[in-house]
């Protein structure tokens, strides 16, 4: 029962953005024009700072899986749309 425990305090972690960039093996500027423009992980603004649920990163993660490359292309098409409309 404990091992449980630890596993759901360690989704429940908190990461600045740094290591955030790390986790998701991306660039830190890249984590953060997707703040700016939309289509990045869940995040916290507390004060100058911005932070992440590891629990969060992980789901944004796995609603980034794709089979194919045509199924990553229509994603990135509806992503595209989605952010258009917002313009």
């Amino acid at each position: 029962m404990i091992g449980l425990q630890m596993t759901a305090l360690d989704d429940d972690r908190v990461l600045d953005a740094k290591a955030a960039a790390c986790f998701l093996g991306i660039a830190v500027a890249t984590l953060a024009k997707m703040r700016c423009k939309g289509g990045s992980p869940t995040f916290i603004k507390a004060g100058r700072k911005i932070l992440y649920r590891k629990a969060d990163l992980i789901e944004w993660n796995v609603r980034l899986v794709r089979n194919t490359t045509e199924a990553a292309l229509s994603a990135a098409a509806a992503r595209h749309r989605s952010a258009e409309d917002c313009h």
